[in-house]
């Protein structure tokens, strides 16, 4: 036991509340982690959202200006082959510097093949117009070509221009396909997260309602008075501690219950010589076997029979209740039908019934199971004497037995008072005597019907009182034909 407590202080922490709170906390990581990697999606979002904007908006500043420069070198050029003053080449090789610069930086911008192949043709376009113009063409087809390559400059820088401007259009859009992804990797995780956050809730659930469910199995066990399994709770330590307390409790109570069981065994065995000596005493007054007694003295003999008789009945009533209790669990199985033997018990009480004018039917169909036939046979003869006693003059007892569904049923009706509501749980209390029946005239020892209800239990059967069935009672007793 001590190892399995380890094992267990290993599994659980040392408090109910610190295992609750543990239990929160796993719950809420994963919503925690969700969180927080949705937030760093939204902060690398943001951050390439930036990047984009501001490569963009560089780029669209560069080709403008790129295409500025262009316009600026063509007019000089042309200026230069009209006037040929060499302070306009000097203003071109200054444009041209600024030229270069742009076109390098517009280089170094992430940008794609199509704009990287029209600044290329652009700078190389340059390069040719500009060792054109080096040579100073005086007149005719040198000039014109000069001027073509200028206007293809112009073309190549437009295209660096529009490709710019058509590179805004592609980071919007995939700007766009980046949040969408973005939001399908948060929903993902949130579904999952979710998911994860439940199956923990499950887990912890688990583990906080098994104590609890051990706790409740172990006082529902005292309550029902089952003192025989030891009572064990696996969890956090305070729990455990109140499980040992009730092991604890357990064994006091099995103490109490042995110590009860050899008192009664004891007074009665004690209490029944002297009793039968009582009774046969009176007996004998009464009888007038030591002389004639006159009518006081009758009346006094009498008395004295009438009780010794009451008193031995509530004496063999302990000692058929101690014998209950210890046979209870005993069971001497066999394979008998039930209908026969509820024929059996009706003939033994045919005296008793005879005597109060009460008539007994017999419904019997065959129901054949495995059970301890003594047993039934005190259940069949608690029920029936019950029936006869509390039954009116000319009354009517009904015994029938069948079957329903792989159960042997057994039905016991009478003519009597009936039980009132509130006794019909209570009825099968061990010592539970309810008002008196018709007339005032039956005492009982409240232990036949707790006998009767211990042996069906003990057959996994079932006996209870049914309710709405006209005058009188209705007790109903449900045995498995197949005994678990």
């Amino acid at each position: 036991m001590k190892q399995g407590s380890r094992l267990a202080a290993l599994r659980y922490p040392r408090s109910f509340l610190e295992l609750l709170v543990l239990g929160f906390g796993l719950v809420a990581l994963p919503l925690i982690l969700a969180l927080l990697n949705a937030a760093a999606d939204v902060d690398r979002l943001t951050s390439r959202s930036q990047s984009a904007v501001d490569n963009a908006a560089a780029a669209v500043r560069n080709s403008r200006v790129l295409m500025e420069q262009v316009t600026a070198m063509e007019r000089l050029a042309r200026q230069f082959l009209i006037l040929h003053d060499a302070a306009l080449l000097n203003d071109y090789a200054k444009v041209r510097g600024n030229f270069e610069r742009t076109a390098s930086e517009l280089l170094l911008l992430p940008i794609d093949p199509q704009q990287l192949q029209a600044i290329s043709q652009t700078v190389e376009q340059e390069a040719v117009a500009f060792a054109q113009l080096g040579s100073a063409p005086a007149a005719g087809d040198g000039q014109q070509r000069l001027i073509q390559a200028y206007g293809a400059l112009s073309e190549f820088a437009a295209e660096v221009q529009t490709q710019s401007n058509l590179l805004i259009d592609r980071e919007v859009m995939a700007m766009g396909e980046a949040a969408r992804h973005a939001q399908r990797s948060m929903l993902w995780q949130l579904v999952a997260s979710f998911a994860f956050g439940v199956l923990i809730a499950w887990l912890f659930a688990y583990l906080l309602a098994r104590p609890i469910r051990q706790l409740d199995r172990a006082i529902r066990q005292l309550g029902g008075a089952d003192l025989a399994a030891p009572i064990q709770v696996r969890g956090p330590a305070d729990l455990e501690l109140l499980g040992d307390r009730l092991e604890w409790l357990r064994q006091r109570l099995q103490e109490l219950q042995e110590q009860k069981s050899r008192f009664l065994h004891t007074v009665s065995h004690e209490l029944k010589t002297p009793l039968t000596a009582l009774r046969e005493g009176s007996e004998l007054l009464a009888d007038g076997t030591s002389g004639a007694l006159n009518a006081q003295q009758s009346e006094i003999a009498g008395i004295l029979r009438s009780n010794s008789v009451q008193l031995q009945r509530l004496i063999e009533g302990l000692l058929g209740y101690q014998q209950a209790l210890n046979s209870v669990d005993h069971l001497t199985l066999a394979t008998l039908d039930l209908a026969e033997l509820a024929r059996e018990v009706a003939a033994a009480h045919k005296l008793a019934s005879a005597a109060r004018d009460v008539k007994i039917e017999l419904r019997l169909k065959r129901a054949v199971l495995s059970a301890d036939r003594d047993k039934l046979r005190v259940v069949l003869d608690n029920l029936l004497s019950n029936a006869v006693k509390f039954s009116p003059h000319s009354g009517t007892v009904s015994l029938s037995v069948k079957t329903l569904a792989e159960r042997a049923v057994v039905d016991v009706r009478d003519d009597g008072p009936g039980i009132p509501p509130g006794d019909r749980e209570r009825v099968f209390d061990w010592f539970f005597q309810g008002k008196l029946g018709h007339e005032g005239r039956i005492k009982s020892s409240g232990l036949g019907l707790a006998i009767a209800r211990e042996f069906v239990q003990a057959h996994h059967g079932s006996i209870e009182v049914i309710a709405g069935s006209g005058s009188g009672a209705h007790l109903r007793v449900i045995l498995p034909l197949r005994h678990a």
